[in-house]
């Protein structure tokens, strides 16, 4: 565990990091804005374009830094860009979402790990809390998928701030997924998400969206 004297200089530096950054940008402009989720739309149909290695290596470095729940980081990714793979994958999936997933570059199964606070002492090392979960089955699964969750949102993000477009899934049989692909292990899925470059033409109009008043209220 981190203490003491070197605890403090690690705090000070990562206050010092944050005064530094918010020094060079402030806020991002509308047109960023715009591409990670101002002007942004979910995709169905992919142009023949491939998604390089690197950039699945960033996606995942920017996810990483999202805010978790205890920095859990419970989110484990398997990227799907075999066709045998993806065979594997369509297997449950809903019919109409099987050309979706075949024709997309990459298919990304995102899922949570129900052993991911045995990795606390790396992850909160200033202060064990593995006691928080151990023998605690309902808390671990409710911790697991909503920060899971929580870090899907900002992989899509992140796939859009680096030029990718996104497709997420939830039509599809999670048990047939965790049986496929997790086996065994201490894994389940949460969703599916396609990455590539998006063929535009199989879009359609925008569907509404709720008013800030409708579903919102300051106290």
């Amino acid at each position: 565990m981190t203490k003491g004297a070197a605890l403090d200089d690690m705090r000070a530096t990562a206050q010092a990091e944050v005064r530094d950054m918010r020094g060079t940008l402030e806020t991002l402009t509308q047109p960023q804005i715009d591409l990670i989720l101002g002007k942004a739309r979910s995709h169905y149909a992919w142009a023949d374009r491939a998604v390089s290695d690197e950039l699945l290596h960033q996606i995942f470095d920017i996810t990483k830094m999202g805010p978790t729940s205890m920095n859990t980081c419970p989110i484990r990714i398997k990227f799907v860009r075999s066709e045998a793979g993806k065979t594997r994958v369509s297997k449950s999936l809903k019919p109409a979402n099987v050309p979706k997933v075949m024709g997309a570059p990459v298919t990304a199964i995102l899922a949570y790990d129900l052993a991911f606070w045995t990795h606390l002492p790396k992850l909160f090392p200033h202060e064990d809390r593995r006691h928080f979960f151990e023998g605690k089955d309902a808390y671990i699964e409710d911790t697991a998928f909503r920060n899971s969750t929580l870090q899907g949102a900002y992989f899509m993000i992140a796939a859009r701030a680096l030029g990718l477009d996104v497709g997420a899934i939830s039509g599809f049989d999670n048990a047939v997924v965790d049986e496929e692909f997790f086996a065994g292990t201490s894994l389940k899925s949460n969703f599916l998400c396609n990455l590539g470059y998006a063929d535009e033409t199989a879009l359609f109009q925008r569907l509404p969206r709720f008013d800030f008043d409708d579903v919102c209220e300051i106290i």
